[in-house]
């Protein structure tokens, strides 16, 4: 059975999926797509923690599918901008788990990922997919990971 850590890139997953196709993503779904006939050796959900009710509930269902939900506090600069950004932390859990895993998980569109997949596969051999919506997912990542899989109907929360 090989090894399998998953990554979520939460903000950028929500974003995507809700302007694609206004609707959600399914993580049970997923968890189950990708997990499927594997040995689980590290899941981990990035997201802003903003201490909301509806957010603090997501993150508790996030964490009973099997997610470890890792929080960055929200902030709104004085220029009126925001930063929430997970980018460096998910590089370094990914670089970290690539030496003790045979697939990383990305579920995210993000294109500055791409480098970080192909050294992982470069230095450690490990598989690499990316789950993404097919539009809004950068091409130089979809072509750095071993296998896209495209977040579409099957996915998704509800009906459209």
């Amino acid at each position: 059975m090989k090894k399998v850590s998953l990554f979520v890139d939460v903000q950028n997953i929500y974003y995507t999926t809700r302007d694609a196709y206004g609707r959600s993503f399914d993580y049970n779904r997923f968890w189950a797509q990708a997990t499927a006939g594997r040995e689980v050796v590290q899941a981990c959900a990035y997201a802003i923690g903003r201490g909301d009710e509806k957010q603090m509930q997501f993150q508790n269902i996030l964490r009973a599918i099997g997610f470890e939900v890792k929080l960055k506090p929200y902030i709104q600069r004085s220029d009126g901008s925001a930063k929430g950004d997970w980018d460096v932390g998910i590089t370094l859990d990914v670089i970290e788990a690539a030496s003790s895993t045979d697939i990383i998980v990305l579920a995210s569109g993000d294109g500055d990922f791409d480098q970080l997949l192909l050294r992982a596969y470069q230095r450690y051999g490990v598989e690499t997919e990316v789950y993404g919506v097919p539009r809004l997912t950068a091409n130089s990542l979809i072509n750095a990971a071993t296998r896209f899989v495209p977040i579409e109907e099957a996915l998704l929360l509800g009906k459209r």
